[in-house]
């Protein structure tokens, strides 16, 4: 399986608990979906748990019927290609309606009233990323896309990432083959938009990949005992990165007490520092045993939250 597909997969086993969320995904998937009109509504994907998770969610929100069928091709071998409808033009009608679009607009633009909060937006992203989105395998580059069909859906789309205050990414968009491409390079941005829309496990991989590219490129003028000691910190990196996601994630960095919270943020800002450098980054400097102790209770604070 790919990076690409695998990323899909953790995104859509993600719980959603409140209804505007849901509507927020669900709106991201069928706006940037292959066709969204008012009266032809369709979609495909390689993906089976994006193609049951838009099947449902969008049945179960809107009280319509989906279509899903499976189409076997020989593309990479025999795989399973999902293609998704709403059959019933009256359906289609509704659909458009309840995401706020009119019939007689010229162009398909972000309806905003459906992501009216920053948390919204989160989940609306996620939406556009499993259907019209792709991440390349960190083994090889760094480079986040999404296909846009439509020219001015593709500049909202740069625009609304660009505005999230949270991560400071800012999108380029190209044309490529009659459709738009709306791209995100880099480690750190490609992580953090990953990040961003809950795909938590993912963005750690790209981080430990990032860690062990820096420790090959690197090899030739460290002895055998420096580059062991950098892939401990480069594991030990990422078990505590996950702990901060989890924790993020559920509770916001913010439930974190001061001195936690200072030390998880500089570990997700330098995920190559060992200890004794981020107890030295820290407005009052702590010892290298000091840093350890308070990641502890980090990796406990995580364990406690997994739990519940």
């Amino acid at each position: 399986m790919s990076f690409s597909k695998e990323t899909k997969s953790e995104l859509c086993n993600a719980n959603i608990f409140k209804k505007e969320q849901k509507i927020a995904q669900v709106y991201g998937m069928v706006l940037f979906s292959k066709m969204f009109s008012n009266n032809n509504i369709s979609f495909s994907t390689e993906s089976r748990p994006v193609a049951v998770l838009y099947a449902q969610e969008l049945s179960s929100l809107t009280n319509t019927i989906v279509d899903l069928n499976v189409k076997l091709t020989r593309r990479c071998g025999e795989t399973a290609f999902y293609i998704l409808s709403v059959p019933d033009t009256n359906d289609c009608s509704k659909i458009f309606d309840f995401f706020g679009h009119s019939k007689n607009q010229i162009n398909l633009r972000i309806n905003r009233a459906n992501i009216d909060d920053d948390e919204c937006i989160k989940y609306f992203l996620r939406g556009v990323f499993l259907v019209c989105g792709n991440v390349t395998s960190p083994t090889k580059e760094y480079h986040l896309e999404f296909v846009v069909p439509h020219k001015k859906l593709a500049y909202d789309l740069e625009t609304i990432i660009s505005e999230i205050r949270e991560i400071d990414i800012h999108p380029k968009t190209v044309q490529r083959k009659g459709s738009y491409v709306v791209y995100i390079k880099g480690c750190e941005n490609v992580t953090d938009m990953i990040t961003y829309i809950g795909g938590q496990m993912s963005a750690i991989e790209v981080i430990q990949n990032n860690i062990y590219k820096s420790v090959r490129n690197n090899v030739n003028r460290k002895t055998n005992s420096e580059t062991a000691n950098l892939k401990r910190t480069a594991l030990a990196s990422a078990k505590q990165l996950e702990a901060i996601n989890i924790i993020e994630s559920q509770k916001g960095l913010g439930y974190l007490p001061e001195e936690l919270r200072e030390i998880a943020q500089i570990r997700l800002e330098y995920p190559e520092y060992n200890l004794r450098e981020i107890g030295a980054a820290l407005q009052v400097p702590i010892s290298r045993s000091g840093v350890n102790h308070r990641i502890q209770r980090i990796l406990k604070i995580a364990d406690e939250l997994s739990e519940q």
